[in-house]
Parts: C-alpha cells; sequence; structure tokens
C-alpha cells in the first residue's frame, strides 16, 4: 500500500479551545510515497465569535473576511475523508488537534478522535531531538535546512502547511533512501561516475616530500634520544618495525 501522508496546520482565533476559541482556517497537504500530490484540503471558516487582536496581527484574517465562510459542521465530513487512516504531519501537534477534537466535540462527533483515524508526527518533537537547544519554530527550520519562506509574511494554514511539507521532507530525507524506489543498473553507473568525478574534483593530489638526508639523521638521532628517555624503543621504532618487516 502506498504510504500516505497528510501534512496540516490550522488558524484560529486564540490560543486556547478551553476559552472558547474556534478554528478559522485549515490547509492540508497530501504525500504519497513522500512526494506531493496535487490533492488539498483548504477552508476558511466562520467562528461565529471575535477573532484576537493578537491573532489577527499574526494571520491577518478578520472577522469581516470570514462573515460568508461555512462553518466547521458543514465541512466536518469532507475533512474526516480526507485525512482517515493517513499519517498526520503537525508542527507542535498538541494545539492543532487540542482545536480540531474540540470542534468535533462542538457539532456532536465527540466520539471521533483524530488521534484514532490516523497517526501523528509531531514535527517540533522530531526537531528537538535533531536539533536540542536550538531554536525549532517553522521559520527557524526553513532557514536551517534552506527552505524559501519568503512569501510567508503573515501566518496561512495552507501556505504553512506546503512550508511544512518541504521542511519536513528535508528533515527526514536520510531515513527516507529505504523507501526510495530501486535505480537499474545504468542510474547506478551513473551515479557512480558523478560522485566518482565530485571526488576528484574535492581532492586534489596530496604533495609528498621525501625527507633528505641531513633530516633522516636528525630524526634518526633524536629516535635514539627518545629511546634512552623511555628505557626501551619508543612508539616511533615500533611503529617502524611494525611497516618494515
Amino acid at each position: 500500500m502506498p504510504e500516505r501522508q497528510i501534512v496540516l496546520d490550522t488558524e484560529t482565533t486564540g490560543l486556547d479551545p478551553a476559552q472558547g476559541h474556534r478554528i478559522i482556517e485549515i490547509g492540508c497537504i497530501e504525500l504519497v510515497n513522500r512526494r506531493q500530490t496535487d490533492r488539498r484540503f483548504h477552508t476558511y471558516l466562520q467562528p461565529d465569535r471575535a477573532i484576537d487582536e493578537g491573532a489577527v496581527r499574526v494571520h491577518g484574517i478578520t472577522n469581516d473576511f470570514l462573515a460568508d465562510k461555512p462553518r466547521f459542521p458543514d465541512i466536518a465530513d469532507p475533512f474526516l475523508d480526507f485525512v482517515r487512516d493517513a499519517e498526520l504531519i503537525i508542527h507542535n501537534a498538541p494545539f492543532d488537534l487540542g482545536f480540531l477534537n474540540h470542534e468535533l466535540q462542538l457539532c456532536g462527533r465527540g466520539q471521533v478522535v483524530l488521534e484514532q483515524l490516523c497517526a501523528v508526527e509531531d514535527t517540533l518533537r522530531l526537531a528537538r531531538q535533531r536539533h536540542p537547544g536550538q531554536r525549532n519554530s517553522l521559520d527557524a527550520l526553513c532557514k536551517r535546512y534552506n527552505i524559501d519562506n519568503s512569501q510567508r509574511t503573515l501566518h496561512g494554514a495552507l501556505l504553512d502547511a506546503e512550508i511544512l511539507a518541504d521542511v519536513y521532507l528535508a528533515m527526514t530525507r536520510q531515513q527516507s533512501s529505504m523507501f526510495e524506489p530501486e535505480m537499474t543498473n545504468s542510474e547506478l553507473l551513473r551515479n557512480n561516475e558523478v560522485r566518482e568525478t565530485r571526488l576528484a574534483r574535492k581532492h586534489a593530489p596530496l604533495l609528498v616530500i621525501q625527507a633528505n638526508a641531513e633530516e633522516a639523521a636528525a630524526h634518526a638521532d633524536y629516535l635514539n634520544f627518545l629511546d634512552k628517555s623511555s628505557g626501551g624503543p619508543c612508539v616511533w621504532r615500533r611503529l617502524e618495525e611494525r611497516y618494515t618487516r
């Protein structure tokens, strides 16, 4: 079966669903076998409450913009159908899952918990494991992995999901090699030729300068001094004996 993953992000009216805050945007990107497909799930939502001013400064979404948008119950089934049985890739997963599960509960689907429908990979937890003690925000990871986030002047669920997909693939690239398609013999040969060419260009031939007679005599005198000081053959003498047998 193909490995199906959904990179997911949300925007909200505030920070805590327990204080009545709601989801106002959901953005999802589909990956199949670590490749982006054309399938997306994206919607804005009418929260039926005011958006905190601090949240508006982060994502730029206003209540006026959301006035004619659907409510979560209107999109719950299509959303669940889109993510079901996939692995969810989320940055700071407890935040988004807390809001999504709260919305499912509010619309009468309290028996549905996303963690039971989907496996979850928290990229913030993963980044902290790989880069302990460093900043692991999405912007910081973009800088670390050379991901272009120049369009991210404001947060947006779909844009952030697209950026997170690139970050996740870059962050997990080494462990994915076992899942990559097998290469043909000609492809392997071509890759080896390219690798050998790169190595040849990277490393110049080593220049070996032999000691002259005077330098060799001075070296022998110093080894004799070390032999007397250590009461036996010094390390250099033992190495010479080993490699001249």
